[in-house]
C-alpha cells in the first residue's frame, strides 16, 4: 500500500490539480478564511486613540508585544480587534495537554478516542474563555493607565474591551476550526502563519531600504539572503527527518493457511516538541523586559535595572538563557506529547514488537532511550535556528520579523500544507481508479 501511495504522488501532476473540484473548493474557502482574518486586524478597538497608541507600541515594539504582534499579524500595534490572536487557544491546549498527564480522570479521557477527544477539546473552548477574559481584561486597564490611550475611560470601556477581543479570539478559535475541516491543513497553524508571511513584505523592504541609506552594505545582504535560504534547507531538512524503529508482527494462522508476519516502522521525528520550545522561551525571556517598558525606570531599582539591560536583545546572558530554555521546553513537551509506555502498551496489544526487544516495560525504555537521543538533536537545532537569526539582528538591526521562530512557523506550515494538498490529490486519484475499476466490472458483467 506504501509503495502504491508513492507510485501515486509520483504521478501528481497539474492535469490531477485541475480535475480535483473538492480540492480547490478547499483552497478557495481557506483563502477566504484568511481574508478575513487580515480584515479583522484592521478594525480597531472602540473609544481607544489610535495615534496615542501607535507611538506608546514603537516604544515596546521589541519586547513581548513584539512577539505577540507577529504572531497576531500586526493586529496588537493597531490594537484591532484580534489583538488577543489565537494565542488564548494555543496558550489553553498546552495547558489542558499538561493536565492530560497530571490528572488521571483527563488522562482517561484521553484513552477513549474520538468520544473523549471531544470532550477535552471542549475543556480547551472553556480555558480559552477563562484565558481570553483575563488578558482582555489585562490589556484593558493597561490601556486606560497610559497617557491620553483611552478617550473616556471606566467600566464601559473596560466592558466592551473585554467583549471584543474575547469576541475576536472566539471568531478567531472558531474560523481556524473551519478551516482545518473545510479548507486545507490545520486552521489555527495557517492564521498564525498568515500573521507573519503578511508582514514578511515589510520586513524585506525594510532590509533593502537600510541597505539603500548605506546602514547595511550589500555584501552583508546577500549574506543575510544566503543564510535564511540556507536555514530554510535546514528547518525543511530536519523537519522531515525521521527515526524509524522495525516494528514485526507475528505470523498468524486463517483456518488452514499461515500467513507471513507483517513488518512495519515506528516514525520517530527529529524535533517532536515543534516550534513550541521557541515561543515558550521567548515569551518568558521578553516578559521582563515589557514589564520595565510599562514601569517608570527612574523608580526601577539598579538591580532590576542591570537584569533588564542583560536580558536585551543580543546580550550574553539573554542568548544563554535562550538556548537553556529552548532545550528544557524541547524535553519537556516531547515528553508530554509522547508517551512510549503507552505506545509500548499499544504495540504489545496488537502483537507487535521490536525485534531483539522484549514487549511490555522492556520497549518503553528501548522508545524512551531513543526519543531521548534523537531530541539532543533536535534541541541543538532548535537553538542553532534561533539564535543565529538573533545574533543577526543584534549585530546589523535586521527587522525583527526575520527571527529564527517565524522562519520555523513559516516553513513548518508550508510542509505541512503540501502535504495536506498531496494527500488530497493522492485521494482523488485512489476515487478516479476505484471508479474506473467499476465502470470495467459492470461492462464485464454486461
Amino acid at each position: 500500500m506504501a509503495s502504491a501511495a508513492e507510485q501515486l504522488a509520483s504521478n501528481l501532476n497539474f492535469s490531477t490539480f485541475a480535475k480535483a473540484e473538492d480540492l480547490k473548493k478547499r483552497l478557495w474557502f481557506t483563502l477566504g478564511a484568511l481574508l478575513v482574518y487580515r480584515l479583522g486586524t484592521y478594525i480597531p478597538l472602540p473609544g481607544l486613540n489610535p495615534d496615542a497608541f501607535a507611538q506608546a507600541f514603537q516604544g515596546q515594539s521589541g519586547g513581548i508585544l513584539g512577539l505577540f504582534n507577529m504572531f497576531s499579524g500586526g493586529a496588537v500595534e493597531r490594537m484591532a480587534i484580534f489583538a488577543l490572536g489565537i494565542m488564548p487557544y494555543i496558550s489553553a491546549s498546552i495547558i489542558v495537554q499538561l493536565m492530560t498527564s497530571v490528572v488521571p480522570a483527563l488522562e482517561q479521557l484521553k484513552k477513549e478516542g474520538e468520544q473523549g477527544r471531544k470532550i477535552i477539546n471542549q475543556y480547551t473552548r472553556y480555558g480559552t474563555v477563562l484565558l481570553g477574559v483575563m488578558q482582555a481584561y489585562g490589556i484593558a486597564v493597561g490601556l486606560e493607565s497610559g497617557n491620553g490611550l483611552v478617550n473616556d475611560p471606566g467600566w464601559f470601556f473596560r466592558i466592551s474591551t473585554v467583549i471584543s477581543l474575547l469576541g475576536g479570539t472566539m471568531f478567531l478559535m472558531w474560523l481556524g476550526e473551519q478551516i482545518t475541516s473545510r479548507g486545507i491543513g490545520n486552521g489555527i497553524s495557517l492564521i498564525i502563519f498568515a500573521g507573519i508571511v503578511a508582514h514578511l513584505p515589510t520586513a524585506l523592504a525594510g532590509t533593502l531600504e537600510l541597505g539603500r541609506t548605506g546602514a547595511l552594505s550589500t555584501p552583508l545582504i546577500l549574506a543575510i539572503i544566503v543564510m535564511i535560504v540556507a536555514v530554510i534547507a535546514l528547518i525543511v531538512f530536519v523537519e522531515r527527518a525521521q527515526r524509524r524503529l522495525l516494528i514485526q508482527y507475528p505470523k498468524r494462522q486463517v483456518g488452514n493457511r499461515m500467513f507471513q508476519g507483517d513488518t512495519s516502522h515506528l516514525p520517530l521525528k527529529l524535533n517532536t516538541a515543534g516550534v513550541i520550545p521557541a515561543i515558550f522561551a521567548s515569551s518568558l525571556l521578553l516578559l521582563p523586559a515589557t514589564l520595565a517598558g510599562f514601569a517608570n525606570t527612574t523608580t526601577l531599582p539598579g538591580w532590576a535595572t542591570s537584569i533588564v539591560s542583560a536580558l536585551g536583545h543580543g546580550q550574553p546572558l539573554y542568548m544563554v538563557l535562550y538556548g537553556g530554555m529552548i532545550a528544557f521546553f524541547a524535553f519537556f513537551y516531547t515528553a508530554i506529547v509522547f508517551n512510549p509506555k503507552d505506545t509500548a502498551d499499544n504495540l504489545k496489544k496488537h502483537g507487535g514488537f521490536i525485534p531483539g526487544i522484549r514487549p511490555g516495560e522492556r520497549t518503553a525504555e528501548y522508545i524512551d532511550y531513543v526519543l531521548t537521543r534523537i531530541t539532543v538533536l533536535g534541541a541543538i537545532y532548535l537553538i542553532f535556528v534561533c539564535i543565529l537569526p538573533e545574533i543577526l539582528i543584534a549585530q546589523t538591526g535586521v527587522p525583527f520579523y526575520l527571527g529564527g521562530t517565524s522562519l520555523l512557523i513559516v516553513v513548518s506550515v508550508t510542509l505541512d500544507t503540501v502535504a495536506q494538498i498531496q494527500g488530497h490529490l493522492i485521494a482523488q486519484q485512489y476515487e478516479g481508479l476505484i471508479k474506473k475499476s467499476k465502470l470495467r466490472g459492470g461492462k464485464r458483467g454486461r
